[in-house]
């Protein structure tokens, strides 16, 4: 068992907190590392947090490397699920845009928002 005392922090019993699930999932063609260095600065200081994940694309083109980006509902600092889908939003065109991409997708629980830079 770890006795060691933390200065920053007051250690307690466990607790929990609970709110209605909802999470994003960003889907991009790109770089991971370009990508985690934009997420970087996206959530310091804002207190954003992001999960980040390598990923693979296979279409009838061939194939390309790009991430799946996740947010979620953090029941310590809740927020409404369009905020969320705000600031999933920000977060796919920093991404897109840092890795010279023409189009992101954000998947949510109820919905697939395609996101794109093409002329119709």
């Amino acid at each position: 068992m770890n006795t060691k005392k933390h200065n920053r922090y007051k250690v307690g019993a466990w607790n929990n907190d609970e709110i209605k699930t909802w999470w994003a999932q960003i889907y991009v063609g790109g770089d991971v590392g370009l990508t985690e260095n934009v997420c970087r600065e996206l959530c310091f200081p804002k207190g954003l947090c992001v999960t980040i994940e390598d990923v693979k694309y296979v279409f009838a083109g061939g194939t390309e490397n790009g991430v799946r980006v996740g947010l979620i509902q953090y029941p310590p600092f809740p927020e409404s699920e369009a905020d969320l889908l705000k600031k999933a939003e920000m977060v796919g065109i920093k991404i897109a845009e840092v890795n010279y991409q023409w189009s992101f997708t954000i998947v949510t629980p109820n919905n697939t928002y395609f996101f794109s830079r093409r002329q119709k």
